[in-house]
């Protein structure tokens, strides 16, 4: 306490006082100042492909909390950074949206084979079929809790749902199923899936007709989703009638429609891609449907052996009553359909006993026709399979085309190299060697492109837009020079992660630092908002 008499001393003490609490209060100012001018990340000399299609250019990129915060010409000089990076001049451009992808993950939560490959988000539910049926919300969650590398974004898968609730294998059933199927979708939109997905070649898919595949698809249509269909045939005689009844799915329930892994089964004429395209841009342009297509970029599909199989020897009929009864029929259809497809040497096994082996090689070491060995030693149900099927000019007609966009269709797990290479193979084959895209282009078609049209660059579906770089958009960013991109994956080694990607970060995180792979998981699934 101050106890002097002397009113100077009183004056000296006080204004002391003064002077400190002032110089606290600057002292607080500054490093106010300090916290609000201090940033995640720098990104500098910068060669920005922004996912719109436009034009790269030069300059800075900075972060801050998972977002992108500034990007152009930024003045950094009063500002300060936890990290920065020059890209001296490399390409930075969104993480790539695969539309259509494969695995759990609650198993294999880091995805390294999508990241190695630039993508950080991912599609699951495909085909039809997709987790957490029952209870999506607690998948979801559980999927959060986990962590992952990657996005995740989910659909509800027909197929699933269709066991789920124990229907029959036939195209009538019964109204109240249909009903039950059409509350879960609209329970699973309100949770937050992106949409529906379908997969009519498959079992229990195959037995919808019209009907039911537009009652199911009008929930979605409410909520502003999107309709994803694994067609009811990609065949070459059949892929015009399976565009049809999608883009007819698409007019009677009002949903956004989508083609996925868009092929031509046994076909080799451009100009049959060019009439299945037609269908779907008039479609668009006389009838105002949203109707768009991914594409996977190899020459051979990937699928269950029931592909090879007729549909009398698959559910719901007895398999041991057909080989009872109709074996030498099932050996000629079996003996057709393989010469169909180019051959027993062009169907090679992804799954054990015999993965890495084609179906020649297999008979060859069991000293049988390939027929037998399907029907006695592997069934309709007992493979995986890449089958060489596809003619690449008709593919890389559907790849140019403005709508359609790229998928991997592929998985950690699967025996083909698309689920490591679909997107590293773009960059390195179509737009560096054949020079049939534009970067800008691939770029789009890998980011802008699937982000508009699962609705994850619209602020009003998702918390946090992602893939363009755009201010307020997510930091899911890749660093890399072109020219070093390069898919290492082949049919022979399929698990062989993609090369040249430097830096890839998810939500501001990097996942990929200078090309090595870390531990990180900053992600977790991204809840679709519904519209009011």
């Amino acid at each position: 306490m101050f106890k002097s008499t002397n009113p100077s001393d009183f004056m000296v003490k006080n204004l002391s006082l003064c002077l400190l609490i002032q110089f606290i209060i600057l002292l607080a100012g500054c490093s106010s100042g300090s916290d609000s001018n201090q940033f995640d990340l720098l990104i500098t000399n910068a060669r920005i492909v922004d996912g719109s299609g436009g034009d790269a250019f030069l300059g800075e990129i900075i972060v801050d909390d998972g977002v992108i915060s500034e990007l152009g010409s930024v003045d950094t000089t009063s500002r300060s950074f936890l990290r920065i990076i020059d890209a001296n001049e490399r390409v930075v451009s969104p993480g790539f949206i695969d539309t259509h992808s494969h695995g759990n993950p609650l198993d294999t939560p880091r995805f390294d084979n999508f990241l190695s490959m630039g993508v950080t988000t991912i599609s699951l539910g495909q085909d039809g079929s997709s987790q957490g049926t029952g209870n999506i919300t607690a998948w979801m969650n559980d999927v959060d809790s986990e962590g992952t590398g990657p996005n995740i974004i989910h659909y509800i898968g027909h197929n699933s749902l269709r066991r789920h609730l124990d229907a029959p294998r036939e195209e009538s059933i019964d109204s109240v199923l249909v009903d039950e199927m059409r509350e879960l979708i609209v329970q699973a939109m309100e949770d937050g899936s992106f949409g529906l997905t379908t997969g009519l070649e498959y079992d229990h898919g195959s037995f919808a007709g019209l009907e039911e595949i537009i009652a199911i698809a009008e929930p979605v249509a409410e909520a502003g989703g999107t309709v994803m269909s694994h067609m009811r045939n990609e065949d070459e005689d059949a892929i015009s009638q399976s565009i049809a009844e999608l883009v007819n799915q698409g007019l009677a329930s009002g949903a956004n429609v989508h083609a996925s892994h868009l092929k031509i089964v046994y076909g080799d004429d451009p100009q049959q891609a060019e009439d299945v395209l037609s269908i779907m841009r008039d479609a668009r342009e006389q009838e105002g449907l949203r109707v768009t297509a991914d594409v996977y970029p190899y020459t051979a599909s990937y699928t269950g052996i029931s592909i090879v199989f007729p549909d009398w020897a698959l559910p719901p009929n007895d398999y041991e009553e057909v080989l009872e009864n109709r074996r030498g029929e099932l050996e000629e259809y079996l003996n057709y359909r393989i010469a169909l497809r180019n051959g027993p040497e062009a169907t090679l096994f992804g799954t054990s006993p015999y993965a890495g082996m084609t179906l020649e090689e297999v008979a060859d070491s069991l000293d049988k026709p390939f027929e037998d060995v399907l029907i006695d030693d592997i069934g309709p149900n007992g493979a995986s399979a890449a089958y060489f099927v596809m003619d690449e000019e008709v593919m890389a007609r559907f790849l140019i085309n403005p709508f359609v966009m790229v998928n991997s269709d592929g998985s950690p797990t699967m025996w083909h190299p698309r689920g490591y290479g679909s997107f590293a193979r773009i960059i390195r084959l179509f737009v560096q060697e054949q020079k049939l895209l534009t970067l800008e282009q691939a770029v789009y078609k890998m980011s802008g492109l699937p982000a508009e049209t699962i609705g994850l660059a619209n602020r009003n579906r998702v918390d946090v837009p992602r893939g363009l770089i755009r201010e307020g958009f997510a930091a899911d960013l890749l660093i890399f020079e072109p020219a070093n991109v390069r898919d290492e994956a082949t049919y022979e080694t399929p698990h062989v992660y993609a090369e040249g990607f430097d830096w890839v970060f998810v939500n501001g995180v990097p996942v990929l630092e200078e090309g090595k792979r870390n531990d990180e998981r900053p992600a977790g699934v991204i809840r679709r908002k519904v519209e009011p």
